[in-house]
């Protein structure tokens, strides 16, 4: 009646809709659901307490449930079957990660309950993985994500934490006698290291004693199950995520026992015969067609300057709410609006009260030149400062990016801008704090927001620049528009596909003295704390993103 506007002298059918929900509460509706749970006998309702994430009442049961089962039994038969639907739920795509985090935290709180009820052997577990983000990677949020299912499934984790050395990994796989290692890393040079280990646990002798699980957001399942499948002697799978991993161990386990039917899932076949590459003889393929007559903007000084202080409203508008909600969060569908923004709006306040941004820039502006695959930064009497080698692309456009500043041959010099942002150290120690405190749904939301804010920063700052060059008029109205680059020039961050040597890091490290705002580069070529970026400021009108492949 409402839709089709169905009034009638004395009927209003919006009245009518209201009238049936008059007196609903937030309070009376959790009031609904705590009758609902309480109708149900004690073993369903503690399995519906896991699905659902709810906590209160949930000593309660387990105290009730502890008069006639054993506290093993409780666990066993009735919570890791809860959570064995919440796999379920997730991979079918009903459940949401944040729910499936709830759940989890019950879980926990479920189990660390009922511990001073076990017997000791009872406590040890299914099994027993050794989890590490490998040397070099300060990325562990997807390995922390696997900790939390695994270790609320029933496995004993061991989780080292990140930038591990394959040594430091063998000897926590030996002392807590190990059944499975498990590696994570999601810089693209992390897949060389997690080759270079396997390759080290061959030499030791040691893949036939421990079955590997590989993930990282660099990883491929071809790569891991075809390409490193061949170089180990022993057992090596890709999970894609966290259940997978714990679909994995499940399996690994099952066949180390011999439990009946326990089998590991088919590898991923190659479906063409594998070709080594040929090695052909590198060709100068000239500068490609991108203009070297556009005009260059006058930077407004030369050298660096620091900014510290930057209040947290200056760039949160700047914030990629789908990438937030939908990439971090993993919320789809109606609880982007539901569950994304109030939640948001929360953290924010929280953010901003708690004190827990430290936001600062430090950036510049040089003049430079290119040279074929070359940009050469300048100093201010025309002599070499440094120099960063580009890949070109191989066909199409032959793209570079040094192709985007003048030619060393035209006579005159161009101007490069640097940038390293970052929201602060303490952040990500309140991030951490959360997951030691088992609340995984806070944790996930808090980590994937510090990233966010690093983003929104940086693109905040280089709207700044583009400003500061005068090639702003054209910039669009609309963040969907800035997030589209619809705007001249381009931020091109170190790792990707136009500049992806790392070890550019250091260059630019050494312009701009990132350790002035707190900012430090490692041994391995990453920047901490985690939450900063760092970019080459392009003003070329035709700059965009592009993949370079390698160098031809």
């Amino acid at each position: 009646d409402l839709i089709y506007d169905r009034r009638a002298e004395g009927y209003d059918p919006l009245q009518k809709l209201m009238a049936l929900f008059e007196g609903a509460t937030t309070k009376s509706l959790k009031a609904g659901k705590a009758e609902e749970l309480a109708a149900l006998p004690l073993e369903e309702r503690l399995k519906r307490r896991i699905i659902d994430g709810e906590k209160n009442g949930l000593e309660a049961d387990l105290s009730e449930a502890l008069q006639s089962r054993p506290a093993l039994d409780i666990v066993n038969e009735t919570l890791l079957d809860g959570m064995k639907v919440v796999g379920e739920l997730f991979g079918s795509g009903q459940m949401q990660l944040p729910f499936v985090l709830q759940s989890a935290e019950v879980m926990k709180s479920a189990v660390a309950y009922l511990e001073p009820h076990m017997e000791k052997s009872d406590a040890e577990g299914k099994g027993t993985i050794v989890l590490a983000t490998v040397r070099g990677d300060v990325h562990d949020i997807g390995k922390n994500l696997v900790d939390i299912i695994l270790s609320n499934n029933g496995y004993n984790v061991v989780n080292l934490g990140i930038k591990q050395p394959v040594s430091a990994i063998l000897d926590a796989a030996a002392e807590h006698r190990a059944d499975v290692i498990g590696m994570s890393g999601l810089l693209v040079k992390s897949t060389v290291i997690m080759k270079e280990n396997l390759e080290e646990l061959n030499q030791r002798g040691l893949s036939a004693d421990y079955p590997v699980i590989l993930g990282g957001a660099a990883l491929t399942r071809a790569y891991v199950e075809q390409d490193l499948h061949e170089i180990y002697q022993g057992e090596v799978r890709y999970a894609r995520d966290a259940f997978e991993g714990l679909r994995l161990m499940d399996a690994l386990i099952g066949v180390k026992r011999g439990v009946p039917g326990a089998a590991l899932p088919e590898l991923k076949r190659r479906r063409v015969p594998r070709r080594e590459p040929a090695l052909e003889e590198p060709q100068d393929v000239g500068r490609s067609d991108v203009a070297t007559d556009n005009p260059v903007p006058a930077p407004p000084f030369w050298g660096t300057r620091v900014i510290k202080g930057i209040q947290l409203k200056e760039y949160a508008s700047w914030l990629d709410e789908a990438a937030l909600f939908k990439g971090q969060w993993g919320l789809k569908g109606d609880t982007l609006q539901s569950e994304g923004r109030p939640r948001l709006r929360g953290w924010l306040d929280e953010l901003h009260t708690k004190n827990m941004l430290e936001a600062a820039v430090v950036h510049g502006y040089f003049p430079c030149v290119s040279k074929g695959d070359d940009l050469i930064v300048l100093d201010e009497r025309g002599n070499e400062r440094t120099r960063f080698t580009f890949p070109r692309q191989s066909r199409g456009r032959r793209l570079c990016l040094a192709d985007f500043f003048r030619p060393e041959e035209s006579g005159e010099t161009d101007v490069v801008g640097l940038q390293v942002v970052t929201v602060g150290s303490r952040i990500g120690e309140e991030t951490a704090k959360l997951f030691e405190a088992d609340s995984y749904r806070d944790y996930l939301e808090l980590h994937g927001l510090s990233v966010q804010l690093a983003e929104a920063l940086a693109e905040y700052w280089h709207a700044r620049v583009r400003s500061e060059l005068g090639i702003a008029a054209g910039d669009p109205a609309r963040l969907e528009g800035m997030l589209r680059t619809e705007y001249q020039g381009c931020r091109y961050s170190l790792g990707y596909a136009a500049c992806p040597d790392l070890e550019d890091r250091a260059k630019i490290a050494q312009l701009l003295e990132p350790e002035r705002i707190g900012v430090h580069l490692s041994e391995e070529f990453q920047l901490h704390p985690e939450q900063s970026t760092d970019a080459i400021v392009v003003h070329h009108p035709e700059a965009n993103y592009f993949n370079a492949g390698g160098r031809s």
